[in-house]
């Protein structure tokens, strides 16, 4: 089945180059080019298409209205919008409503490629309803200290890139949009960022500061039900980043692999936050379960899992594919046929460790793939890296243990 896309540009030459530059993908893509806002809408309402790809700059109506639009009337769609010479103040505008951001003129490859890796993972999903609460996100819900911390932060006179980057490494939500606006032309990058340090680099502490003081780009949670429930996931996805870290670096991963081994862990639970801030009730009901039953819940009771709604919300913000590929099969690795050690290793097995000593059902749903390791060579390594956990585990009762010491003696 052909997907849909619908090319929007006011701009008759620009549309023609699009048309050639894309000409090799009419076996997998049926395309439409518009010339307006408005005639986008008319064609939105008559026919349904997977994307929508948009200039910024355009007459009547711009880029980033026409998406806010189309985000209203058909949240399913994937939003692509192309910055070209755009002012600053239109491109914070298409923050909400856009998914990614190319630069332009675009590059037909990497347009092919982020689609196609939005389009891959969507048809992991079954769930019709779902699949448009995802695409309509504009952000995830962050736990209202960790929030109010960075706004405390930011406004301050000079904020350090340091305190920042401590906070947003304990956020899911905020790491994750951070991770999204690095790998657009929204900050004139090409390359593709996995480390969430990298990212905050890129972006910048003053651009940080307009996203969350001006745009609010990120969002504090207010739902009662669902912070109850963020602190231990936020804090088994802390350790499991923490985790897969060190165990990538005991595998002598280069520097770059290392810190996307944390990111990758940081956000591999992502698909949880998503299903507790859109369906809370719902979701808790699946909490209840017996432990180590959560992903067969899921599934019977949603029709899909919380690795592939993460793995989809991830693909169509535009973040790198092996963080979308570790996300994805954090619970079954086996199934990707790896025969090399990856992030994806790091987090299955950070995982698997961490969640044998969670005191929360909520994180106790994995176990280790020893198939998956026996076939990197690497069963021999898993007492190794349940070691590394048990030092952080006994760090931890020793801070907890002094900071107890310090409020008694106060």
């Amino acid at each position: 089945m052909l997907r849909r896309l619908l090319f929007v540009d006011d701009e008759a030459m620009v549309l023609s180059g699009l048309r050639r530059a894309l000409h090799g993908m009419r076996q997998e893509w049926n395309m439409e080019f518009v010339e307006s806002g408005a005639a986008a809408l008319q064609a939105l309402d008559q026919e349904r298409y997977d994307a929508i790809i948009s200039d910024m700059r355009m007459p009547v109506m711009d880029g980033a209205q026409l998406l806010e639009q189309v985000k209203q009337r058909h949240p399913d769609v994937v939003r692509v919008v192309l910055s070209g010479q755009s002012s600053r103040e239109a491109i914070f505008r298409s923050i909400a409503p856009a998914h990614q951001f190319l630069s332009k003129p675009c590059d037909p490859q990497e347009l092919v490629t982020r689609l196609g890796q939005a389009f891959a993972m969507r048809d992991l999903l079954s769930n019709e309803s779902l699949k448009t609460v995802v695409s309509g996100l504009r952000s995830i819900p962050s736990l209202p200290r960790l929030y109010e911390e960075l706004t405390t932060v930011l406004q301050r006179e000079d904020p350090s890139l340091g305190q920042i980057e401590r906070i947003i490494a304990k956020d899911v939500g905020m790491a994750a949009k951070i991770l999204q606006l690095a790998n657009s032309a929204f900050i004139g990058s090409r390359g593709r960022v996995s480390s969430l340090i990298q990212a905050l680099s890129l972006i910048g502490t003053e651009t940080v500061r307009t996203l969350v003081l001006s745009v609010h780009v990120f969002s504090s949670c207010d739902n009662a039900e669902v912070v109850a429930y963020l602190p231990a996931l936020w804090d088994h996805s802390i350790v499991v980043g923490a985790l897969a870290q060190r165990i990538a670096a005991s595998q002598g991963c280069k520097k770059a692999a290392v810190e996307e081994s944390f990111t990758a862990g940081l956000l591999h639970d992502i698909g949880k936050v998503i299903f507790l801030s859109e369906m809370a009730g719902k979701y808790r009901k699946i909490l209840g379960t017996n432990p180590g039953t959560i992903l067969a819940s899921e599934f019977e009771h949603l029709g899909c899992t919380h690795p592939q709604v993460g793995a989809y919300l991830m693909s169509v913000w535009g973040l790198p594919t092996h963080l979308v590929h570790a996300v994805a099969f954090h619970h079954f690795p086996s199934e990707t046929g790896e025969t090399q050690f990856s992030s994806l290793t790091a987090v299955h097995a950070a995982d698997a460790i961490a969640s044998a000593t969670d005191q929360s059902t909520l994180n106790q749903d994995i176990e280790m793939d020893l198939n998956y390791l026996d076939c990197l060579k690497l069963r021999d390594r898993e007492v190794l890296w349940r070691s590394f956990h048990d030092e952080y585990l006994a760090t931890k009762v020793e801070k907890e243990s002094a900071a107890e010491k310090g409020v008694a003696c106060r």
